[in-house]
């Protein structure tokens, strides 16, 4: 793909968050993404979709710019992966949940929204988003694991990021903090945020604008949940992608000319 001038300066290409070419991380000798080409909307839910191992959480560094890329390129609102320029346009918000236990809730969220010089308002906002305002004035110590996971959210919220990553977010969470934070980020995307969400839970795509589908390392498809059903010939999401996965052996085997 041949980048305009715009992205060049920063304002990007229209519609598009995120544009990878031939993106390989190798460590140690072992390919752990494989020359993966692939481009993310603005504003929408990308989910990105496979078992543990697929190189999910790779790919999410390598997007915010925080992992060594062994070849190919990564653009992210029209810069390079890691620029400067992107630090108060890109959160992150990793599996473990990145905050100080001994600080409040509202503390934590202060501390990083100081560093993007946001307001008072602006962390009550980001509180409120992740429905955590009557706790917070409670230390995270005393929180239970998904309301910590919820204060990282915050804690990336607050910097009104255009592109947010998510890695696993709804780990260890019930079904109703489940439904309620797809209800929150399809509120975001609403508004203009653009989301990349990784899951290893097949029933969550559905949640979804476009979904990527990783394994060991290679991009086996991007669609939409609904072109998943069909190219997966089923309506649980689940066997869809297993359908997508033998489809893809066969044809490794294919051409390898040890069709089954």
């Amino acid at each position: 793909m041949t980048h305009s001038a715009a992205a060049g300066n920063g304002i990007g290409t229209a519609g598009v968050a995120v544009s990878a070419r031939g993106l390989q991380v190798i460590r140690g000798k072992i390919p752990v993404l494989r020359g993966l080409d692939f481009e993310i909307p603005s504003g929408r839910i990308t989910g990105l979709l496979g078992p543990s191992g697929s190189g999910k959480t790779t790919l999410m560094r390598a997007i915010v710019g925080v992992q060594v890329v062994s070849a190919g390129t990564v653009q992210v609102l029209g810069l390079a992966a890691g620029d400067p320029a992107l630090r108060h346009r890109v959160g992150y918000v990793t599996q473990s949940a990145s905050i100080y236990p001994d600080l409040s809730v509202e503390a934590n969220v202060r501390y990083f929204g100081a560093m993007h010089k946001k307001k008072k308002a602006d962390v009550a906002e980001a509180i409120a988003a992740v429905g955590l305002d009557q706790l917070a004035r409670r230390k995270a110590a005393d929180l239970s694991g998904g309301q910590l996971s919820r204060v990282s959210l915050a804690c990336a919220l607050v910097a009104h990021p255009r592109l947010l990553v998510v890695d696993e977010p709804t780990v260890g969470l019930d079904p109703v903090l489940r439904a309620e934070l797809w209800e929150r980020f399809r509120a975001m995307a609403d508004s203009g945020t653009t989301l990349l969400v990784s899951s290893h839970v097949m029933e969550e795509a559905s949640h979804c604008g476009t979904l990527l589908l990783l394994r060991e390392g290679e991009l086996l498809a991007q669609l939409t949940p609904a072109e998943l059903s069909l190219r997966g010939r089923s309506q649980d999401l689940e066997k869809a992608f297993l359908a997508i996965i033998r489809e893809s052996e066969q044809r490794v085997d294919a051409l390898d000319g040890k069709v089954l």
